[in-house]
């Protein structure tokens, strides 16, 4: 990419909007019609349908016209272009490399248990590396799983605090083997919280148990 053309994307994707509606694209499986994203991201179509046509315009996006099978116009969906910059987001090949693995772990028998103790070690690390501190726990939980792509929304009463993970970026892993996938989020969450201190995983619902998946945290001394 022209560092001239490099210039105007990322200016374009410097607008708050214009990047959410970015990330919506990017972590889809499938193209995404107007009306998709503007109900997922709460704006009004004919906002989204601007920004699409900007970054359509910049190179960023394929449009997907299909037919309406009847009356009506054809039904237009968005993706990303094949050179469209990553920006750090995962290459197309990972969901491939990740159901490779997830099928080669059922095949080897392992289980939620094993993928709990792995998602608690990974998550310990994202603790070390993100400096959080004991006073910050659940707030640095709750940016560490907005980063991953949960869209974490948090609500705390006299209880404590639970929150709840509005988009599953395991979505379609998690169907295929929810024990094994949601075993490597429960741990993810209790391996960060264990080592970042000053909160404590009361309980983990997973999408076997409840729609979204959410994690309740008490707050220690």
């Amino acid at each position: 990419m022209e560092s001239q053309q490099r210039l105007e994307v990322f200016k374009a994707l410097g607008d708050n909007t214009r990047y959410a509606i970015y990330l919506e694209l990017a972590r889809s499986s499938s193209p995404l019609a107007t009306s998709d994203i503007a109900d997922s991201l709460e704006l009004h179509a004919n906002t989204v349908r601007a920004h699409l046509e900007r970054m359509r315009d910049l190179g960023l996006l394929e449009l997907h016209v299909e037919a309406s099978g009847g009356v009506g116009r054809p039904q237009h969906r968005y993706s990303l272009a094949a050179d469209a910059p990553s920006l750090g987001l995962e290459p197309a090949v990972f969901p491939l490399l990740a159901r490779m693995l997830l099928a080669m772990a059922g095949d080897a028998g392992i289980g939620s248990v094993e993928a709990i103790e792995a998602g608690r070690d990974q998550g310990a690390h994202d603790a070390r590396r993100s400096g959080a501190k004991a006073g910050r726990c659940v707030a640095a939980l709750r940016d560490h799983m907005q980063t991953l792509g949960f869209d974490p929304e948090s609500f705390t009463d006299d209880d404590g605090t639970t929150i709840a993970f509005t988009h599953c970026p395991f979505a379609e892993l998690a169907e295929s083997d929810p024990a094994l996938v949601c075993g490597l989020h429960q741990g993810l969450v209790e391996g960060f919280v264990s080592e970042a201190g000053g909160c404590l995983v009361t309980a983990f619902r997973s999408l076997i148990d409840t729609e979204p998946c959410r994690v309740d945290l008490a707050v220690t001394g």
